[in-house]
């Protein structure tokens, strides 16, 4: 179990390893384009190659992208549907030119459609971009916190997406899952004592499948369990707190993932630690 944290690219991708190492991370995310829009910056072979290098100079062993917040897969309007597809297909092919894992996504909203026309939506975007690919990255769909009518808040949701996306056997890969510990709480899992924790993960085995979970990002929660809202908190300061992440670090069905804040600069470091501190007791 690895810990990490989300840094930035400003001045180009090989920086970020870099920034990484900084803080004290073992594993990092990043965008590889801006995440508000406009068009992704080349990545051009001796970036690459500096980005390689300096992840193996920094020990480090694994490296995510996170796609752009833009992403709607759940629109009831084609040509942003058709974009989200375009850039998600984009985006897996420069996560794998640069050795990523991971590369994971909202789903989006449906806010013009409705959730039942929104889901199978998704299904249908993310079977045209798995559609031929044959990249190293992995594509994960991301639980998300349930604002409105955005797609992804229940487990039974994000099991539905999975299996719709599974039935096309012609697809060459799965989709998998990135777990967010705010997103969850937010959505109504409990994360905040060592028997809640017990309980949120069991489901998640028992709808979605333990094995379905490559990642998670980990964040504390400003809002209340349930309160449908995306806002992360750093670790120990937030509703989940200090006993939760301990329950989640030490939790066997979790033992084969790494973690990834994405808590403000400030005190992110701060964070990492916490979780080297906690990852060490017994």
């Amino acid at each position: 179990m690895k810990f990490g944290a989300h840094v930035s690219i400003a001045g180009g991708v090989e920086n970020a390893p870099e920034r990484a190492a900084a803080i004290g991370a073992e594993c990092f995310q990043i965008f590889s384009r801006s995440p508000q829009g406009g068009p992704a910056p080349k990545l051009l072979p001796d970036q690459i190659e500096q980005f390689k290098t300096s992840c193996k100079k920094n020990k480090i062993s694994e490296w995510v992208v996170h796609a752009p917040y833009y992403i709607n897969l759940a629109s009831g309007k084609v040509a942003l549907r058709k974009n989200s597809v375009r850039i998600l297909k984009e985006e897996l092919s420069r996560a794998s030119m640069l050795g990523a894992s991971y590369i994971m996504f909202h789903p989006g909203s449906a806010r013009e459609v409705g959730r039942e026309v929104g889901i199978a939506s998704v299904i249908e975007c993310c079977r045209s971009i798995l559609d031929g690919y044959t990249g190293s990255a992995e594509l994960l769909l991301e639980i998300s916190a349930g604002a409105g009518e955005v797609i992804g808040d229940t487990f039974e949701e994000i099991a539905e997406i999975l299996d719709g996306t599974d039935s096309d056997k012609s697809l060459s890969q799965k989709m998998n899952v990135c777990f967010d510990t705010q997103h969850a709480f937010g959505s109504g899992y409990d994360l905040h004592t060592p028997e809640a924790v017990e309980k949120t993960i069991s489901d998640f085995d028992k709808i979605i499948g333990i094995k379905r979970l490559k990642m998670s990002h980990c964040n504390d929660s400003k809002i209340e369990l349930g309160g449908h809202k995306d806002r992360h908190e750093h670790l120990g300061d937030g509703f989940i707190g200090k006993p939760g992440f301990k329950a989640l670090v030490h939790h066997p069905k979790l033992a084969h993932i790494n973690w990834y804040c994405e808590t403000e600069p400030e005190k992110i470091a701060a964070d990492i630690a916490l979780l080297k501190k906690i990852r060490d007791q017994k």
